[in-house]
């Protein structure tokens, strides 16, 4: 069944006529009969009475409510389809890690509304893994993220690197790795660590590195918050691995120390490693498809022109 079938059925029964129908469909009046024809063999049954005027038939008054639900759903799928990739687009969905929705993105979110005051933006804080996986379910329209080639690396994506930041030591400010300027590495195993929750990159990340170097991440709390971060911690002898960008508001505490990692003898053991082991890339990422549609270009470029000068600035105020 095609839907030119429908159609010429339709304009048949409205009009009472196979050659006022060809005139609707701009076709020649064959060219219905044999549309017709041909539906009527799919259904198998006649739906006109071919007299004087075409009536439909107790089987063609069956089919009509149907075929005219088809053909209207369709003209509206077709119209949506044309408005999305005109720009009309309603919502923007966006997920993205904390740290990034809490610092970088705000200035994004209030230059996209002035632009497109008409696109309703829905945007999610999410663990980068969890966030990459909603995008390949369509529930999202761009993530950014900590990057996980293994969920990137597909050729409908498209990846754009942001920024790269140092990932750094949480502690108490009276803690005894304070004493360090830098900790060495050989000093972090010893002590418990609270980690993100399964999902978030920094939990893959953390866990991937203690493999690499051959140690044993002992793990004590999971949490999936800054402020959970920053309580436990200001508490006794957990340690947190984390973001420089996560920790923009411990630093403003007394309570809390961030010391930098000293893994230059653990780098030289490990001739895998290209580059620094406590460093990880943000990324922004969406779908081919996705960039044809203008509000998701358009927010898509402004995340890559706004946040490197937000994460610039925030550098410079440390």
């Amino acid at each position: 069944m095609r839907l030119e079938q429908l159609q010429a059925f339709l304009w048949v029964a409205e009009t009472g006529s196979f050659q006022e129908a060809a005139g609707k469909c701009n076709v020649t009046q064959s060219t219905v009969s044999r549309q017709v024809q041909a539906l009527e063999a799919e259904v198998g049954a006649t739906l006109f009475h071919r007299s004087k005027k075409a009536k439909l038939t107790l089987a063609g008054e069956c089919l009509w409510p149907y075929a005219k639900k088809i053909c209207h759903a369709w003209n509206t799928a077709n119209q949506e389809i044309a408005e999305m990739f005109a720009g009309k687009k309603t919502e923007l969905c966006v997920a993205t890690i904390h740290s990034v929705s809490a610092i970088y993105l705000p200035p994004v979110l209030q230059r996209f509304s002035r632009d497109y005051p008409e696109v309703k933006l829905r945007v999610t804080s999410l663990g980068s893994d969890r966030a990459l996986k909603v995008l390949k379910d369509g529930l999202v329209d761009i993530a950014i993220v900590l990057n996980n080639r293994l969920l990137t690396t597909s050729s409908e994506m498209l990846v754009d690197a942001l920024y790269t930041e140092p990932i750094e030591v949480l502690i108490a400010a009276n803690h005894p790795l304070a004493q360090y300027k830098q900790i060495p590495w050989a000093e972090l195993i010893y002590y418990p660590q609270v980690i993100f929750r399964d999902g978030y990159g920094m939990q893959r990340l953390v866990k991937e590195q203690f493999e690499r170097l051959g140690a044993k991440l002992n793990v004590a709390l999971e949490v999936n918050t800054l402020d959970a971060f920053r309580g436990v911690v200001r508490q006794g002898n957990l340690i947190a691995l984390l973001p420089g960008s996560a920790l923009i508001d411990a630093r403003l505490d007394p309570t809390l120390a961030i010391k930098t990692i000293d893994i230059t003898p653990t780098i030289s053991k490990v001739s895998s490693i290209k580059h620094p082991v406590w460093s990880c890339e943000v990324v922004i990422v969406t779908t081919s498809d996705r960039m044809k549609i203008p509000p998701i270009k358009y927010f898509y470029e402004l995340v890559k022109e706004l946040i490197p000068k937000g994460v610039r600035n925030a550098k410079n105020h440390l």
